[in-house]
């Protein structure tokens, strides 16, 4: 009993499961709900008490109701009935029960005669929650011929088909709730899998964001606190301007952690540059991607990193192009190819609409042109950007 209980607390710890303590009560229920099929061996039972073989089968039935009744207990704590779990076929308690009840069931039959065959239907459905599918199958046709054979070879028996039809779907139900919960337990499997999988693949990217978002601000603050460091008895005002920067850079690197810890990496301009080099190099396009993004004010580096998302997916997706040259500056970024141009750029799809909004809300300006002798560029510009007042005249701004 303590070993069983323990086997129980230490598997449901390991599937992460609480304890429900009520599984003892609806395990009682569902075993003594059929227990009425056992009144008639019963009834026939105490009607012989005047004979010790009426004895020994009220005994024989009684007990073999007690222990059908905590096999199914033991067996629903252990695993539980609707988790789906698959039962081990080697549990000598379990066996153990399981002998038990077969030797009641004959003895009630000795005793009793046919009407104690009533424990052959428990024996069967038993075997489903008790051995593997082949040989609880097996146990219930055995179970089955042998009472078919015995109701037309024991003198004072008669062939009931009623009991077989019984013990029949009585083990087909059992079958088909037992390879039902095999599924559930794939079905579990591959979920609790696919949630490892996941959490793993979270881990590897947010480690690759931090990489490169750490890796590049962290190398641009080093260099300009070294030469902060040289400069400040040469040139203080100087020092001064750079060690402002510094502190720009770090608060600017400190949010864009926060936002790849919370999940919006999409929104940071330099994880955007390193997704889309990866984009390219697998796409097969040739990229030329800045190697520094310290220059771009901190209010205008979210809708520039939308612009970089949504340009290289146009690029990739639509313009069959050969290289891609990502430029940004202070107060401008420019995505721009060698593709097919304007024409299969998707310049009228979900994305462009989606980044013009964004361009309004964040003030700025969204240009699509077409570039000789072939391709196509994307500009996000600040209004006040003299590099956006050159724009060809034939370009498109939202």
């Amino acid at each position: 009993m303590d070993r069983e209980r323990l086997t129980a607390t230490l598997r449901r710890r390991t599937w992460g499961e609480e304890d429900d303590e009520r599984a003892p009560l609806i395990g009682l229920f569902w075993a003594g709900i059929w227990l009425f099929w056992l009144i008639s061996p019963l009834w026939d039972a105490l009607r012989a008490l005047d004979r010790p073989a009426g004895w020994v089968g009220a005994g024989a039935v009684l007990a073999f109701a007690a222990v059908y009744v905590r096999h199914w207990m033991m067996r629903w704590q252990l695993f539980g009935s609707s988790t789906g779990r698959e039962l081990p076929t080697r549990d000598p308690h379990s066996l153990a029960r399981y002998g038990v009840m077969a030797a009641l069931s004959l003895i009630a039959m000795v005793a009793i005669g046919q009407s104690g065959a009533a424990t052959l239907v428990f024996v069967a459905v038993s075997a489903m929650w008790t051995f593997s599918i082949r040989t609880a199958l097996a146990t219930s046709i055995v179970i089955g011929v042998g009472y078919a054979w015995a109701s037309v070879q024991i003198p004072g028996w008669r062939f009931d088909s009623g009991s077989l039809i019984g013990l029949t779907f009585a083990t087909v139900a059992c079958f088909a709730g037992r390879i039902a919960g095999g599924r559930t337990h794939q079905l579990e499997a591959s979920r609790r899998e696919n949630a490892r999988l996941a959490v793993d693949e979270e881990r590897n990217r947010m480690a690759r964001d931090l990489h490169d978002i750490l890796g590049h601000s962290l190398t641009v603050i080093t260099v300009k606190a070294e030469l902060a460091g040289k400069l400040i008895d040469v040139d203080p005002e100087r020092a001064r301007s750079e060690i402002a920067d510094l502190e720009r850079l770090s608060r600017d690197a400190l949010a864009d952690v926060r936002r790849t810890v919370t999940g919006f990496r999409e929104v940071t301009l330099s994880g955007e540059l390193a997704r889309a080099r990866e984009a390219l190099r697998a796409a097969g396009i040739r990229a030329d991607l800045p190697t520094a993004t310290d220059g771009v004010p901190s209010d205008l580096r979210e809708v520039f990193a939308w612009t970089v998302r949504e340009g290289v997916t146009n690029v990739i997706r639509h313009s069959g192009a050969r290289s891609c040259t990502i430029e940004v500056g202070d107060r401008a970024v420019t995505v721009r190819d060698d593709g097919v141009g304007t024409a299969a750029a998707g310049c009228t799809g979900h994305g462009i609409i989606g980044l013009r909004e964004r361009a309004l809300a964040a003030g700025t300006r969204l240009v699509t042109e077409s570039v000789q002798p072939h391709g196509f560029a994307l500009t996000m510009a600040a209004p006040d950007d003299a590099a956006s007042d050159r724009l060809p005249e034939k370009a498109s701004t939202a």
